[in-house]
């Protein structure tokens, strides 16, 4: 295939995807409204993590087969990449689709394709971006064609996913999905299915919102078991040998870009209908105040007034550098409004974002009354009493992720809570 792309918007989708289509032979033109962003990559430095992207993005600029700037140009396809967030009332904000199909128009030609792989609510191809693209005056579907095609891959794991997963294309018409099908053929194994735009866009919305609700009910389940003294990971662990049964974990919140805002899409379209969709969105956003209320009673049950906690892992999920939509911001959030004092580490994310975070381990631990891990990195995993025993004041960790080997921190004299865990209650 010798086409040119154009790829708007080079974040933790965009990028991964634009070095892909560069390493395959294709030119192509990488396009962000962040200047910083851009001279970065322009250097072959990364602003994002992930795993193999250095060496990708290497490979692509030096051979020539991929630019960068803030402005696009003119290609054989555009490829729409950009956040789609949520307002605070839970509305779906699409500005950034918006302005990006606007800013690709005085580009586009005859026998052009456009393709949108943010994940949007579904009818976002027919009702906001065609009016906008038929300013072109071109003939939709004839003259430009347009699809949908979500991303389907987890931070950590980009490129394996973006080769081996199976890919949803969804077009206008026919040749909008065939066209679309052929340019994803140029890296990806797994099978591609075809349907409409709208189809395609509520299967990614369904894709999250299934996970979202798994994941609320195995939150219900932590809270029940905490009550009636099981160990809801050991119940869940047994009740998924069951071949038909797939509970995934509970946790201190959902977090990310897409499980912690997808299913809200749907909760806007149809508030009236989409009753366990909204149940299980405010579940999952309860979690974080839940996790700070029983920090709180944890210190109080000690006696301890004036506590302080280590707070470890600000990402949203374990060896990923990703704060987007992170339940560990929420949960500071509450205990700043519970007046509990807290220090964060995060070894993942190399500068401070936030006031009371350091880049030393030992700090973050300094007088610390009691270690909560939020995220299940691999540094924490295989983190020792040892090398924190030294620096904190009172020898008291919670593990909201089940990641840490309970018996080696109590062998060392530490009070383990466990979330979810109403079994193995410390002594008092």
């Amino acid at each position: 295939m010798n086409k040119k792309v154009c790829v708007i918007g080079l974040g933790y989708i965009g990028l991964p995807t634009a070095v892909m289509f560069a390493n395959h032979g294709l030119q192509v033109h990488g396009v962000d409204i962040n200047e910083k962003a851009v001279n970065m990559i322009r250097q072959k430095q990364l602003h994002i993590e992930e795993t193999g992207l250095q060496e990708r993005l290497n490979q692509a600029i030096d051979s020539g087969k991929f630019t960068v700037s803030t402005t696009p140009e003119e290609a054989d396809v555009f490829i729409i990449a950009v956040p789609s967030p949520i307002n605070k009332d839970k509305t779906a904000n699409l500005d950034y689709v918006r302005e990006a199909t606007k800013s690709i128009v005085p580009y586009l030609r005859k026998g052009n394709l456009v393709v949108l792989e943010s994940t949007v609510p579904p009818r976002t191809v027919e009702d906001v971006m065609l009016p906008i693209l038929k300013e072109t005056n071109l003939e939709i579907g004839t003259e430009l064609f347009v699809s949908h095609s979500p991303e389907r891959v987890i931070p950590g794991r980009i490129f394996e996913e973006l080769i081996n997963n199976d890919r949803i294309v969804g077009g206008i018409n026919e040749e909008s999905s065939r066209l679309t099908a052929e340019l994803y053929k140029t890296f990806v194994k797994g099978t591609i299915h075809l349907t409409d735009a709208t189809t395609a866009e509520m299967v990614k919305v369904m894709e999250n919102t299934y996970r979202d609700v798994n994941i609320a009910f195995a939150n219900e389940l932590a809270k029940i078991s905490e009550k009636i003294g099981i160990n809801v990971w050991e119940a869940i662990r047994l009740a998924n040998f069951h071949p038909r049964v797939n509970i995934h974990f509970p946790g201190p919140g959902v977090g990310g870009h897409c499980i912690a805002v997808d299913p809200w899409f749907l909760v806007e379209l149809q508030p009236e209908l989409a009753k366990i969709v909204g149940l299980a969105r405010h579940t999952n956003d309860s979690m974080p105040e839940y996790t700070a209320l029983k920090i709180q009673r944890i210190l109080e049950e000690q006696g301890i007034r004036h506590g302080r906690v280590a707070v470890f892992g600000l990402a949203f999920k374990g060896n990923v550098d990703d704060m987007r939509e992170s339940p560990s911001l929420e949960v500071i959030h509450h205990l700043e409004r519970l007046g509990i004092d807290y220090t964060a580490y995060d070894p993942h994310i190399q500068e401070n974002r936030l006031a009371r975070q350091t880049q030393h381990i030992e700090e973050a631990v300094a007088h610390a009354d009691m270690i909560v891990i939020l995220t299940d990195h691999n540094e924490f995993k295989t983190l020792h009493p040892e090398q924190v025993e030294s620096y904190v004041r009172t020898k008291i960790i919670f593990d909201t992720k089940n990641c840490i080997d309970r018996h080696v921190w109590e062998q060392k004299g530490y009070e383990v809570h466990v979330l979810g865990d109403g079994k193995h209650l410390p002594k008092q």
